[in-house]
């Protein structure tokens, strides 16, 4: 039987990748988790593999040709996912980001990137690199832009951030940068576009002191959860970590103020970034 054609890289070629690896896979007659053994990954990988949710990493994809005997096809056509306009740490989580059905954030420091305005992405990541290129600055931001465009549809994914107090306060860009981006946060929960809450600084020591939170949820694959550091990031969908991660969200949105005192507590701030502008 003739080996699977080589993939058109316009035509989405992880979601094309995934469906030929499922192919290849049913035709060895191999479950997922059989499958996932040759790889030493877990079958939840495998499926993300074929589910698109996950980009194929050239050495997993060399064991998928070793282990379903479809000579170099997975390893050539890896290669047509190589290219990234994201930084090679936040590749994988923006790529799933696009799939999911349903996003929780948290972001202690920041506005989180999917509901950023323009100026305030520039801001950000000329603070992340203050010696970087204009021309590099431009393109972090058009990449960034372009995954707020997730939001366009109206319905998915399904966004829920709790903001922390913190990151509103920090004039990120100077005020009028912040008034922009506080009054577009507002403008999106106003179109019950997304869920926001704020975590107050009155709320305390609470449960995800550590650092930033995202949990992503597909239809035909298990939940992921990312976590970013400093020129680091990384997915993770071990199922106990993911329950432990679920509950930390649950237990900082009951923390947060509910979604009207959060929008009221939102556009009072944008209002006063305006307001002190002008004086």
């Amino acid at each position: 039987m003739p080996g699977p054609k080589d993939l058109d890289p316009s035509s989405s070629p992880r979601a094309m990748l995934g469906a030929e690896l499922r192919h290849a896979r049913e035709r060895a007659g191999l479950s997922q988790e059989e499958l996932g053994q040759q790889l030493f990954v877990s079958g939840s990988f495998v499926g993300q593999l074929e589910a698109a949710v996950r980009r194929m990493q050239p050495e997993i994809a060399r064991l998928i040709d070793v282990a379903l005997d479809t000579d170099d096809f997975f390893s050539r056509n890896c290669l047509a996912m190589a290219k990234s306009r994201y930084p090679e740490h936040f590749a994988a989580a923006a790529e799933a980001e696009a799939e999911a059905t349903a996003i929780r954030e948290y972001a202690p420091t920041l506005i989180p990137g999917l509901i950023q305005t323009p100026a305030y992405a520039r801001a950000v990541n000329r603070g992340f690199a203050p010696t970087a290129p204009e021309e590099t600055i431009d393109e972090w931001v058009d990449g960034r832009i372009a995954r707020t465009r997730l939001l366009d549809d109206p319905t998915k994914p399904m966004l829920w951030v709790v903001l922390d107090e913190a990151g509103l306060r920090r004039e990120t860009g100077g005020r009028a940068v912040m008034a922009e981006a506080l009054t577009h946060v507002a403008r999106l929960a106003r179109r019950n576009r997304i869920v926001m809450q704020v975590l107050p600084f009155s709320a305390g020591a609470h449960t995800a002191m550590g650092g930033s939170l995202k949990l992503m949820d597909f239809d035909d694959a298990p939940t992921l959860v990312y976590f970013e550091g400093p020129r680091v990031g990384r997915l993770e969908d071990d199922p106990g970590l993911v329950s432990q991660l679920k509950l930390t969200f649950e237990l900082l949105a009951a923390s947060a103020l509910p979604p009207e005192k959060s929008l009221a507590l939102v556009e009072a701030l944008a209002q006063d970034y305006a307001h002190e502008e002008h004086l």
